[in-house]
């Protein structure tokens, strides 16, 4: 793990260059490109290319989605104890997203006219979930039953299957417990472009959702427009902000564990004050790595896409989160330094407090939406919620009473922008009235 100290000249800069280090390369994006045009001009047929040559399937248009007999037998194949687990999780997600559903509502403007704001979901939904070796159950839940709170009338899943076909039973099965029957066994790009443009036996959606790896981040950056999207989670990030009272063998685990997914482009940031626990982090690191059954990539990861950065305060350390903008931030610092840093750090996509809190409880069971934003969109994206499934109509109405208090207003606009029709559409009803 690279290690950065604040006191250097270039510190700013080469944290600068290795935050720049996640943007998508052109030969990904051009590879991207490539085949969204193909799925775009020739459907099905280069589906079927493409599940062939990434996902090593044979698969037809025919076997594109899952059948209701496979989703059966998923779920019959869940252990009593996974069967708890989805039902832990899902009963923490619906609670938390419940409160965040927005409410239609109207009022009296100045004006005395009626205005207000209606929400509408989306007709139609895609979620991409991530499969192949790393298969995301947990996805599942962190997006479909958002998608189910917000009422969307249709729900499609998108997820890649093995080499012989099949997807993950456990995916399956959790599919089938919240209730979902649209299921394609289609991953990578292809599945945005399926979403995005439609096929022969694919209907296109209305908006894209889900995380997924540097190919279908892009995938989902190019087809916005065409489809709506709601934000760009890419590679996995964390940034675990630690003082002289952090517990160096919780850091290092926590380290490990974001660093477990393994694609080579995930993030990994230790900012810290103590130049003992940073030292201490780095040997409970090499300490715990042996336990991982994902060693080596973790290594791989460890050795490329990690960083820890030695700064003189937390103030600093928070300016360095803002910057970052992190998909999930840890404070193990102290209790009493943590209201402070609730106050400065604003661009973090999911903030998980105190040693207790390791960041996997919010992948899985706490109940935000573990779908957050990546690379920096933290300035200007959040994390996935109800609203994101929702569209919003504003609602005006202007009466006798009401028409003429703002007609003078209109009129004065429309005078300043040169658009006589404007103001003549307010005056033509006043000259009725």
């Amino acid at each position: 793990m690279r290690l950065l100290r604040s006191s250097e000249p270039n510190f700013r800069s080469d944290l600068a260059r290795f935050c720049a280090s996640a943007a998508v390369p052109a030969e990904i994006r051009d590879a991207v490109a490539a085949i969204l045009a193909a799925v775009r001009e020739r459907g099905d047929a280069a589906i079927a290319e493409y599940v062939r040559k990434f996902d090593k399937a044979e698969l037809s248009p025919a076997q594109f989605r899952v059948s209701v007999e496979e989703l059966a037998a998923g779920a019959k194949s869940l252990t009593r104890e996974q069967r708890t687990a989805i039902r832990a999780a899902r009963r923490n997600i619906v609670d938390f997203n419940r409160r965040g559903l927005p409410r239609d509502w109207t009022a009296r403007n100045p004006d005395g006219a009626q205005v207000g704001e209606r929400f509408y979901p989306i007709r139609r939904v895609g979620l991409y979930v991530p499969g192949g070796q790393v298969p995301l159950v947990s996805t599942v839940l962190m997006t479909v039953l958002l998608a189910q709170i917000a009422k969307c009338p249709e729900v499609a899943v998108f997820t890649p299957s093995g080499p012989d076909g099949t997807v993950s039973p456990a995916m399956l099965g959790a599919l089938h417990l919240i209730g979902v029957t649209e299921v394609y066994r289609i991953g990578g790009v292809q599945a945005v472009a399926a979403m995005a443009y439609g096929t022969e036996t694919i209907p296109a959606v209305d908006k894209v959702f889900g995380p997924g790896n540097a190919y279908t981040v892009e995938a989902q950056r190019q087809v916005f427009g065409t489809v709506g999207v709601a934000l760009l989670p890419g590679p996995s990030e964390v940034c675990v902000i630690a003082d002289g009272s952090s517990n160096s063998e919780y850091v290092a685990a926590d380290l490990l564990a974001q660093a477990e997914h393994g694609t080579g482009r995930e993030k990994v940031y230790f900012v810290t004050t103590s130049e003992k626990v940073l030292k201490a982090v780095e040997a409970e690191i090499e300490r715990q790595l042996p336990e991982a059954s994902r060693a080596e990539l973790i290594r791989r990861v460890l050795a490329t896409g990690a960083i820890a950065l030695l700064v003189k305060s937390l103030d600093e350390a928070a300016s360095l989160a803002n910057f970052i903008a992190p998909e999930h931030l840890e404070l193990e610092v102290a209790a009493k330094a943590v209201p402070g840093l609730l106050k400065k750090i604003t661009t973090a996509g999911a903030v998980l407090v105190g040693g207790e809190t390791p960041t996997a409880l919010g992948d899985f069971v706490a109940g935000p939406s573990h779908t957050l934003p990546t690379g920096r969109t933290g300035r200007f994206f959040s994390g996935l919620r109800v609203a994101d499934f929702l569209r919003r109509t504003s609602v005006v109405r202007y009466d006798a009473r009401s028409l003429p208090k703002a007609a003078p207003v209109v009129a004065a606009f429309s005078a300043m922008e040169k658009l006589d029709a404007h103001g003549r559409s307010c005056t033509r009803r006043l000259e009725k009235h």
